[in-house]
């Protein structure tokens, strides 16, 4: 007989006695429950944000048509005028004198159409009874022809010089924004000038020029576009300002560059928005938010899945209830909450909504509902709370 030393078998009877409790306590813990959720198809509406920079509608340069010393500035860099607004008077006195000169030469040659109307009269006569001959009459016809000539070159040497004074007042061609003034009074100007009195833009409307991607271009115009028509289908896109607040107007992309930027892989785009607020200006910059909508795809919440070597994949419950890793592929935009899956799941199939973490395939689990599964945590928390 071989006697065991005392400490040798209570080391034994101390193993025995907690492989047996471990034994009880899996038992007593038995399957785990884990929120199920059984995928279907829907639609989500995902966005994409890209820099942008403003533009008005149009940025018109000013320029002088008549040459003189600038007597008055009628408004201020910034200020918002309206169509036909006086921005700048260059001095008239030389063109009120052109005026002058051109009426006087119009009314002399009024008086002297008339004077020539009273000799054809008077000549016909003369050639009736034969007193004078036909050439003598014809003569005095001609004379009357060229006083009338006479008369309309006056008449638009006249207009021009009404036009030249009137050009005097350099007025605004449309609603809009004073840029730079960079001339005062006393400066001379003319027409040739290469620096412009100033710019006045348009800012009723903005357009906001952005670059989008091949790949998302071609995810646009995939929702329902036809060819010929894709700007119609494009969906409103919305605007972020620089300080960080939406903007209240919706816009609209209006055109899309043909060719693609090989260096960037990308192509230029414009979206208009409505300004009547006057709140966007020329040479701002904000965020353009373009949507995307994907009918009839499968989402599933980002907390069901998880990434392993670049890969994803969710657990999927078998008619056995056992979770099985299965990879699946999501698209390349989400919401940061979802992913959509373009391929890997099928609808109608079982998903382990959370706690994904801690499953290992082929794990037996007790799938239960996500309400069945926040009870369960309001429960904990209440209890946790109580024992404080």
């Amino acid at each position: 007989m071989i006697i065991q030393p005392k400490s040798m078998l209570l080391g034994v009877a101390c193993a025995t006695l907690f492989a047996c409790s471990g034994n009880r306590q899996t038992m007593q813990m038995g399957v785990p429950d884990y929120a199920v959720a059984t995928v279907e198809p829907q639609s989500i509406t995902l966005s994409t944000s890209r820099s942008g920079t403003f533009e008005g509608r149009q940025d018109i340069e000013i320029r002088p048509n008549v040459s003189g010393f600038i007597t008055q500035v009628c408004v201020d860099e910034g200020a918002t005028v309206k169509k036909g607004e006086v921005l700048f008077v260059i001095d008239p006195v030389q063109y009120e004198e052109a005026v002058n000169v051109a009426r006087a030469a119009v009314e002399v040659a009024k008086a002297s159409v008339n004077t020539n109307e009273l000799t054809v009269a008077n000549n016909k006569e003369l050639r009736d009874a034969n007193i004078i001959s036909e050439y003598n009459y014809q003569m005095s016809v001609n004379v009357l022809a060229q006083a009338k000539a006479q008369l309309a070159q006056a008449e638009a040497e006249l207009v021009n010089a009404e036009k030249n004074l009137s050009y005097t007042n350099v007025i605004s061609p449309a609603d809009g924004v004073i840029g730079k003034i960079p001339y005062r009074v006393g400066a001379l100007v003319n027409s040739a000038i290469t620096t412009p009195l100033t710019t006045v833009s348009d800012i009723s409307q903005m357009y906001v020029y952005f670059s989008m991607t091949e790949k998302e271009l071609l995810d646009l115009v995939r929702q329902d576009s036809t060819p010929g028509k894709i700007i119609e289908k494009m969906p409103e896109v919305s605007l972020v300002t620089a300080d960080g607040r939406p903007y209240e107007e919706k816009g609209k992309i209006t055109t899309i560059s043909e060719v693609i930027d090989q260096a960037t892989g990308s192509v230029r785009a414009r979206a208009t928005f409505a300004n009547p607020q006057r709140l966007l200006r020329s040479g701002g910059n904000g965020m353009v938010i373009i949507p995307t909508t994907l009918n009839d795809v499968i989402v599933v919440p980002q907390k069901s899945t998880y990434e392993l070597q670049d890969k994803r994949f969710v657990y999927v419950l078998n008619n056995e209830s056992k979770a099985e890793s299965r990879e699946v592929k999501v698209y390349n935009l989400d919401d940061g909450k979802n992913f959509v899956i373009m391929s890997g799941l099928q609808p109608g199939e079982r998903i382990v909504m959370e706690g994904v973490s801690t499953l290992r395939n082929g794990t037996q689990i007790n799938p239960i509902t996500e309400q069945e599964a926040q009870a369960k945590l309001n429960a904990v928390t209440g209890a946790a709370q109580q024992q404080k």
